[in-house]
């Protein structure tokens, strides 16, 4: 697959058209693409259903994160609303076995890995340094340094491109870490060792309040090729662009063909995280603009035409959402807060004497405490 770059397709403020590729129209219309039809060809009304399901509980799901935190039960959360086409049909083209090194807006990949209600919230509340076991899902714990993913997602896969093993890493990371150096040193490792991983690059148009126009005068994607990686431009409103893409990026990836760059354009509907206002830097006419191209609604207006959905289906996909929300609900309130001297345990996976020295001042320390109090 080729990639030509046009300035012209990098406006801000305005739904990028250019040279993104598509298979689904905003209002739901199927188009032809001759690259990404055939990796989507097989893709049964159920697995299109299961498609939208995910996208609707992540949707429910960071909701609900965002009212934990405005309510003083988490201490801050990354909003993902209008990203969930490309997280969750980039999620649903994964094999078991691959690897996945999200940053801290991937609340739908992790839906599509199959983390339990608590994965999502006990991080972000302050009580576990990862909230889920990676090993069992495949999944790094969240990065919040900007793009250093990147770089544990192409060691990974050295390492599993040495062990003989047809898993894939794949790094996830908005379209502000393009600019650090940690993503660039990573393509260049990749490139170089043919390495398998994918790049995902969800262009969400802010690095929190600087545009996407300040560090990219022309599409991310045309960057790649300079590592010698091939690229794709696709819609990240569109799921179905998204499923096909990922696909041809990990088909590549397992036939020893090296890495692969996704840039999926795409818009961030809410704040960078709950800490931000975006009302001070974005014009609401932008918003209203991507509001238009709801990636839940273009697909749900496609299945209702092929007739693969309809009212009762999209009942019961609510009534599993809202199951989702208060079963994540209910694992944040009712968590168990440890005692404080817990966080050096599992520094190291080995005893380690340095970290055991300093747990024992730090309980002397705490000790101290409970004297004042009796007193």
């Amino acid at each position: 697959m080729t990639y030509t770059q046009t300035q012209d397709s990098v406006t801000a403020g305005v739904p990028d058209e250019g040279d993104t590729r598509r298979v689904l129209e905003p209002d739901g219309s199927r188009v032809p693409d001759a690259e990404l039809d055939p990796w989507i060809a097989d893709l049964s009304p159920h697995e299109l259903r299961a498609l939208h399901r995910d996208m609707v509980l992540t949707r429910r799901l960071d909701a609900e994160g965002v009212a934990l935190q405005r309510q003083g039960q988490l201490a801050l959360w990354a909003p993902c609303r209008g990203q969930e086409a490309v997280q969750v049909g980039t999620a649903h083209a994964l094999a078991v076995g691959d690897f996945v090194f999200p940053s801290y807006r991937e609340h739908g990949v992790l839906l599509g890995r199959g983390a339990q209600p608590a994965d999502y919230v006990l991080a972000w509340r302050g009580e576990e340094h990862s909230a889920y076991d990676h090993r069992t899902i495949n999944v790094a714990p969240p990065q919040i340094i900007i793009g250093a993913q990147s770089l544990h997602a192409t060691g990974w896969a050295m390492g599993a491109q040495r062990d003989g093993s047809t898993d894939v890493a794949v790094a996830y990371y908005g379209d502000g870490a393009t600019s650090q150096g940690d993503v660039n040193e990573a393509m260049v490792f990749a490139s170089s060792f043919r390495a398998p991983v994918v790049f995902v690059c969800s262009n969400n148009h802010w690095a929190i309040s600087e545009p996407v126009t300040v560090q990219a005068k022309y599409p991310i994607a045309g960057r790649a090729p300079g590592f010698g990686i091939p690229s794709l431009r696709i819609d990240g409103n569109d799921a179905l662009a998204c499923v096909a893409a990922m696909r041809w990026a990990l088909d590549r990836a397992r036939r020893g063909e090296g890495p692969s760059f996704l840039e999926a354009v795409t818009y961030r509907m809410g704040p960078h995280t709950t800490s931000d206002d975006p009302t001070r830097y974005r014009d609401a006419a932008e918003v209203e603009a991507w509001a238009q191209r709801d990636p839940i609604a273009r697909l749900e207006a496609y299945l209702r035409a092929e007739g693969m959905l309809d009212d009762s289906g999209m009942a019961e996909v609510a009534r599993a959402a809202d199951a989702l929300a208060a079963e994540v609900r209910a694992a944040c309130i009712g968590a168990t807060t440890r005692a404080p001297e817990t966080m050096f345990d599992h520094v190291y996976a080995e005893p380690h004497g340095g970290v055991e020295r300093q747990k024992a001042e730090y309980t002397a320390y705490l000790a101290g405490f409970e004297g004042e109090a009796a007193r």
